[in-house]
């Protein structure tokens, strides 16, 4: 059974405000019985002094006073069955409404509802027994109906205004509460199914500060980090797709490489001392390099383990000058390196670390262009020197050029594949790296 949140919201409310009612309802009729308790005492009080009074009660001024003082009417019925009232002399004489008539003033009660002249009172009967003078009358006391109800009415209509009041308040109070409530989580339910759908845009934190702000927070971080992971996929597939669409073209360029290489290495050890290998040792390791680029480029996309084992930093760098620099001479880009000192010992992946150097170093060329410049130098503590042994401290290779940089947007996806702000780029260079 679905239980909405607007339901558990309000019902809390709801059953507060049946005990507020309930609370007020039994407010109202225990005001309501006081009231007519305290009419009830005056009744019997006034009725008390009637039944000790020594003036005889048949008589009609002796009753027209009583009623002045009183506020009540009277009806006496004498020992004969004649009756005296107090409602004049164009008002006949109203029947003696009968029981109950009491023979003790301290059990006097109010009476039924009676109708004299058009107008209700409540009528209570008492026989006197305690005077000669009276000795043997029933006189009955009539108190108006109209100022019972009414005497009853001042007493609840405060409990019921307030009771209802807060009533109404409460149902108001909780409806908006409820409504801006149910408003907030659907608009964390769109928003959501909006994410499901791929839109990972952040939702405006809402002004007030509670748990629905802190949902709100969560729910963003969350978008935030499922676009991450989607770019991390498109990433991933781009890689996995280009090693799928290129193995084939770069498995066949592997083979005329290594076959050129192998020409050049059987020419070499042909060729006379007189023919100067400079050249052609450049291009033996140019085609070097090409071949084992290929073959990273055939392993791109695979988690291959890193074997770290002692390498020279400086001679590094220093392979990916030379094979560099005859490029350089010829666009008249200027090369600037100068070797340390000192052996940079470092432990890393050889073949990897290799590749790094040289795509970066190829890529800051690239952006110098003709007549710029490229500066490559390698800071850092001094390590010590020697084959086997182990430096301690930091190295840091800067590679700085004179080129533009990559526009913005490049700049932000630049290691993605096929990213490049150069128009002759294929932008696989720092992807690979």
């Amino acid at each position: 059974m679905r239980w909405p949140i607007r339901l558990q919201l309000l019902m809390p409310l709801l059953v507060l405000l049946l005990g507020v009612v309930a609370g007020s309802v039994w407010t109202a009729t225990t005001s309501a019985d006081r009231a007519r308790q305290r009419i009830e005492n005056r009744v019997r009080d006034n009725a008390r002094s009637l039944e000790k009074s020594w003036y005889p009660l048949d008589a009609d001024n002796v009753l027209r006073d009583i009623k002045l003082y009183s506020g009540m009417d009277y009806l006496v019925v004498r020992k004969s069955g004649s009756v005296v009232h107090t409602f004049g002399q164009t008002v006949p004489a109203p029947t003696p409404p009968g029981d109950p008539v009491f023979d003790d003033a301290n059990q006097l009660r109010l009476g039924p509802r009676v109708a004299v002249n058009h107008k209700a009172y409540r009528c209570s009967g008492l026989r006197l027994l305690k005077n000669k003078e009276n000795q043997g009358n029933v006189v009955y006391i009539l108190y108006p109906d109209d100022e019972l109800q009414g005497a009853v009415w001042e007493a609840i209509w405060p409990v019921l205004l307030l009771g209802g009041a807060l009533g109404v308040a409460a149902v108001v109070l909780a409806v908006v509460v409820s409504q801006r409530m149910s408003s907030r989580m659907h608009a964390l339910e769109r928003r959501t199914r909006l994410i499901a759908a791929g839109d990972f845009s952040p939702m405006p934190l809402p002004t007030r500060d509670d748990e629905i702000r802190d949902l709100t927070k969560s729910v963003n971080e969350m978008a935030s980090r499922l676009a991450q992971y989607q770019e991390t996929m498109r990433r991933t597939e781009r890689l996995r797709l280009l090693g799928q669409v290129s193995g084939g073209l770069a498995h066949q360029l592997r083979n005329g490489v290594a076959g050129a290489r192998l020409a050049i290495q059987l020419y070499l050890r042909e060729a006379d001392a007189q023919t100067d290998p400079a050249g052609l040792d450049v291009a033996l390791r140019q085609l070097t390099m090409l071949e084992t680029n290929l073959k990273r480029f055939l392993d791109l996309g695979n988690d291959k383990a890193v074997r770290p084992e002692p390498c020279d930093l400086v001679r590094l760098v220093g392979e990916a000058v030379d094979l560099l620099r005859p490029q350089c001479l010829h666009a008249h880009t200027a090369l600037r390196w100068q070797p340390p000192a000192h052996v940079a010992s470092i432990q890393a992946d050889r073949g990897q670390l290799e590749q790094l150097i040289f795509n970066v170093l190829g890529n800051a060329v690239e952006a110098a262009g003709p007549g710029g410049w490229v500066d490559v130098q390698l800071t850092g503590p001094s390590i010590a020197a020697g084959p086997g042994e182990n430096g301690t401290g930091s190295v840091v290779l800067e590679i700085a050029d004179s080129g533009p940089g990559p526009p913005a947007v490049v700049a932000e996806r630049l290691f993605e594949p096929f990213v490049t702000g150069k128009p002759e780029g294929v932008g696989l260079g720092l992807a690979v790296a």
